[in-house]
């Protein structure tokens, strides 16, 4: 039998990675990664990389991972004006079968496939039934979060919009970010503060500016030299994403493990627990010591949706 030559993309909101599978194992070597600005969609991307790899050889299918929402094999990008469409890609690739996944979804898909060294233990949780319910929170331009569940049929991992949601408030403090935020955008949602650009938006308010100019990295690097108000920002961004991945804990009950990834989540790694997010996320009430079933690790693995598209192709082309 012929091996299966699968197509795999990851698009965020900054870069699309591109690769290839072989017999359902992501190729390393094949991995490629394009800056989405300046270009006007998916397709252009798309032919530029099958053109580097001169890939004379037939595709068996292809898989799409997208941030933003997905419905019937469409995907329109949360903070990037792209529409994804199978059928576009289909004709552009002639790959047999093509799928376009939330990211999330496809990080989801990824849990079993990743090296064991790319996984961070932050929390330990307490042991859980094999095929116990998991969930993957990405952090980075934006938010989102995917239950994963083992079923009789096979991995199931419904899409959803979670860093859409309404940003969590508990304390005096959090309302006043809050106002400030919807003042700006209407809405104050969970995306608005825990996400790359999150931290940025929290440092401007408590620096006293309009707009937030001052960069992600920018910030962290104040941090770890002291500077108070980048600090402070680190404080309330980690204590916000404690305060929501409680809130989903207790809605997905992921007894196997909450996996936090991308590159805001690996970034805020080591100011997790001085910051107080096992606290924040533990803080609610009587359920507080019911939260600490929950383990809770980091993916630092940055192609795991890669990994993720890989696997869910595979099962999907051998039914």
């Amino acid at each position: 039998m012929s091996e299966q030559i699968t197509l795999l993309a990851d698009i965020g909101g900054t870069n699309t990675r591109v690769a290839m599978a072989r017999d359902g194992v992501l190729c390393p070597e094949t991995i490629r990664r394009y800056a989405n600005k300046g270009r006007a969609s998916l397709e252009a991307i798309l032919a530029d990389y099958l053109q580097e790899e001169d890939c004379d050889q037939p595709l068996a299918g292809a898989c799409v991972a997208a941030a933003g929402p997905v419905r019937d094999n469409r995907a329109e990008m949360t903070n990037l004006s792209w529409v994804i469409e199978a059928e576009n890609i289909a004709a552009l690739t002639r790959a047999g079968q093509v799928f376009v996944l939330n990211d999330l979804q496809a990080q989801g898909h990824a849990l079993g496939y990743l090296a064991p060294g790319a996984i961070l233990p932050i929390l330990p949780g307490e042991p859980a039934r094999e095929g116990s319910a998991r969930l993957v929170v990405g952090i980075g331009t934006g938010f989102n979060a995917a239950p994963v569940h083992e079923g009789p049929g096979g991995r199931v991992v419904p899409p959803s919009e979670a860093g859409h949601t309404t940003m969590p408030c508990t304390t005096e403090a959090d309302f006043a970010l809050k106002t400030y935020l919807e003042a700006k955008h209407a809405f104050a949602s969970v995306e608005h503060v825990v996400a790359g650009r999150g931290l940025e938006r929290i440092y401007a308010y408590l620096k006293g500016e309009e707009d937030a100019t001052t960069p992600g990295e920018q910030i962290l690097s104040l941090i770890e030299a002291g500077d108070e108000t980048a600090v402070a920002a680190g404080r309330t961004f980690v204590q916000m994403l404690g305060k929501v991945v409680g809130d989903l804990a207790l809605t997905h009950l992921p007894f196997g493990g909450i996996y936090l990834i991308g590159g805001a989540a690996r970034g805020v790694v080591p100011w997790l627990e001085p910051f107080g997010f096992a606290q924040a996320m533990q803080a609610k009430g009587r359920f507080s010591e019911f939260l600490r079933a929950f383990p809770v690790s980091v993916i630092e693995d940055d192609y795991a949706a890669l990994h993720g598209c890989a696997a869910f192709l595979k099962a999907r082309l051998s039914q």
